[in-house]
């Protein structure tokens, strides 16, 4: 049975749609030659749109706490706004400027078929708006088909028949397209496969109709114009495009993207800068908030031309360096990966050994991220560190997704990030894999913890009633004192934790700690509680001025 286009279905199509990434993000992968062969296209898809689903889910939480239900442009623009801060590599960014460009017609629209008409056709001019130099036989050329098809469908039946009908033709006109791509641009022709990006487009199109039509299929796309793509081909496929020159180590060294906040004027500017400076130039967004995304050999010159623009931040850089290799980097027996809140943290885990996964206020890894960091890890096991007691299930369904990959991975509980540094100080590669797994979640266990934060608005706490800027001391997260000045609250804090004994205190600066903070928490530690040892480190998070760990 049909479905109307409302808020209700674009949230069914988030869904579908990751799922649809999901199935396909491997063979997208594979096939990915194209600007470079990097083998990424289908992953930062997948990554783009997951951040698109986690907005959506946030506007209907948002709507259901205040007694309202989402309306059609309160879904469709969270959807496009998920897709432009979480936006990865080429693809994404292109796909998040596609969806900007259907909300600016179905915000103002009524989910009819000629309003989803007009959307697609919007979408698809928005792309080629967003691409410095447009080539054909892209996900460009695939979007311009289906907004083609899409338009005969909707002249095609009395009233313009019904949004279902229009999607579905949309889905089958970038079929279509999409199997021509390989002889509209030479680099797929010459490695025998269709466009990757386009590839992820048929998906999301298709995502969309089953969305609409309650007709669910899961039919593989096709990756080659003749045949589905043979079991292993993706070594045979990087090698021809680095053939072909793909990947040519003189062509541009870093991949480099972010979001900047700032005007048209400046971002007009920032489009002819970074012109000059590389190739597969695309910038996306509008009203103050673009995804910026190049590729050039001067990663610090692009940044430094958004800055000039505006405020970049969320800066992303990828090096290029080994994109033509068909080997993958040997495998470790076992790493470890750790989500942490601050730089400092980074790179504290990171010269343990582990591979850090930075986090920023506000902005939870997903779980797609955290799986493309156990893959770089390269290990055939894994302790997974998720740092956060709201990022247990995010971190479960990566380690689930993780082991049907053929990787063993272990998570281990760790609720605070002092958590994962006690379980990272007696991780051992060299015993038993569950003898590891024990010792560290013992360790984190063992582990009490505590962050001092700045009260956002008044509200009511286990403590009491908080004001905006109050100080509040939280043990194991729940708020036990609140006060004005840090210090005292600190000390407070650490007084009530080592109550009950402790033989380590661990001190986490953040990045808005007073100076002399640390200083002050030491003597304290040192004048009330004897034979207690204090450790500090500088953790750079914008979060919490200050995390606590007793051991």
């Amino acid at each position: 049975m049909p479905y109307p286009l409302d808020a209700a279905a674009v949230r069914s199509w988030c869904g579908l749609a990751l799922e649809a990434l999901g199935r396909e993000r491997e063979r997208i992968d594979a096939i990915n030659v194209y600007p470079v062969a990097d083998g990424d296209t289908g992953t930062n898809l997948y990554l783009t749109l997951e951040s698109a689903a986690r907005a959506v889910e946030a506007a209907f939480d948002g709507h259901t706490s205040a007694g309202t239900a989402p309306c059609l442009a309160d879904a469709i623009g969270a959807m496009a706004h998920g897709a432009l801060i979480g936006a990865r590599g080429n693809s994404g960014t292109i796909v998040a400027q596609l969806l900007r460009g259907m909300t600016e017609v179905l915000a103002a629209g009524d989910g009819s078929a000629d309003a989803l008409r007009q959307a697609l056709r919007r979408a698809a001019a928005s792309t080629y708006e967003a691409v410095a130099h447009p080539v054909e036989g892209t996900v460009l050329t695939v979007a311009t088909a289906a907004a083609d098809a899409a338009e005969q469908a909707a002249a095609g039946a009395a009233g313009g028949g019904g949004a279902a009908e229009v999607a579905r033709a949309a889905h089958e006109g970038a079929r279509t397209a999409l199997q021509a791509t390989p002889g509209q641009l030479a680099v797929l022709g010459r490695a025998g496969v269709v466009d990757a990006g386009g590839c992820g487009l048929v998906a999301l199109l298709g995502a969309l109709a089953d969305a609409l039509s309650g007709e669910v299929s899961a039919t593989p796309v096709a990756v080659r114009a003749d045949a589905p793509l043979p079991e292993a081909a993706g070594c045979e496929i990087a090698g021809r495009a680095a053939a072909d020159g793909r990947g040519d180590p003189e062509g541009p060294a870093f991949e480099v993207i972010y979001l900047l906040e700032a005007g048209d004027a400046a971002v007009a500017r920032l489009r002819t800068r970074l012109d000059g400076l590389g190739d597969s130039l695309v910038v996306v967004g509008g009203d103050g908030l673009w995804n910026v995304h190049v590729h050039v050999d001067d990663a610090g010159a692009a940044v430094e031309a958004g800055i000039e623009a505006g405020r970049p931040y969320r800066v992303r850089i990828t090096h290029f360096g080994g994109v033509t290799r068909t080997k993958e980097p040997a495998m470790t027996a076992r790493a470890v990966v750790a989500v942490v809140p601050g730089p400092g943290l980074a790179g504290l885990c990171a010269e343990a050994g582990a591979t850090p996964v930075a986090v920023r206020p506000g902005e939870p890894p997903a779980s797609g991220e955290l799986v493309q960091a156990i893959r770089q890890a390269h290990a055939r096991e894994v302790m997974l560190l998720p740092n956060d007691a709201d990022l247990r299930h995010t971190a479960a369904a990566a380690a689930e997704q993780a082991r049907t990959e053929g990787v063993r991975v272990a998570l281990i509980p760790t609720r605070s990030a002092v958590q994962g540094i006690a379980a990272l100080a007696v991780h051992e590669p060299g015993r038993s894999f569950d003898e590891d797994v024990v010792a560290m979640t013992a360790a984190a266990g063992a582990t009490r913890y505590a962050e001092l934060a700045v009260a956002e608005r008044q509200s009511w706490t286990m403590a009491g009633v908080c004001q905006a800027g109050d100080v509040l001391g939280l043990i194991d997260g729940d708020v036990v004192v609140i006060g004005s000045d840090l210090t005292r609250i600190a000390t407070a804090v650490l007084d009530r934790m080592l109550s009950a004994g402790g033989e380590m205190v661990t001190l986490v600066l953040g990045a808005d700690a007073p100076d002399g903070l640390a200083e002050r928490l030491e003597r304290h530690v040192r004048a009330r509680h004897l034979a207690v040892d204090t450790v500090v480190y500088e953790g750079g998070q914008h979060a919490a001025p200050l995390l606590i760990g007793v051991e």
